[in-house]
């Protein structure tokens, strides 16, 4: 299993382009391979450890790297870059990680 976690900072955190940043990101759940998907924005917090920061995050399960290979090259995550990321977002961080 690799879990694959993609944060957003967007260029206006807030209002139309969040909402359109969220709305493209949910598509990304219908992708094939994609497992236990979640999207959403920070949860407010007094707990100085928690990043809250950032607009939106993304949350992906894959069964293993074929399928996590299959979903980066796939047409509809290539679209949600060039008309989501590209267009609305300024800084991102990945994080995929697996079962130790």
């Amino acid at each position: 299993m690799i879990t694959h976690v993609v944060i957003f900072w967007l260029d206006k955190p807030y209002g139309e382009n969040r909402d359109l940043v969220l709305e493209a990101a949910r598509k990304l759940g219908d992708i094939p391979g994609c497992e236990n998907f979640r999207t959403g924005g920070p949860v407010p917090s007094i707990r100085g450890v928690v990043d809250d920061s950032f607009a939106v995050a993304i949350s992906i399960d894959f069964a293993d790297q074929a399928a996590a290979d299959a979903y980066q090259v796939h047409p509809d995550h290539q679209k949600f870059i060039n008309d989501a990321v590209k267009p609305y977002v300024k800084r991102f961080v990945v994080y995929d990680f697996g079962e130790a």
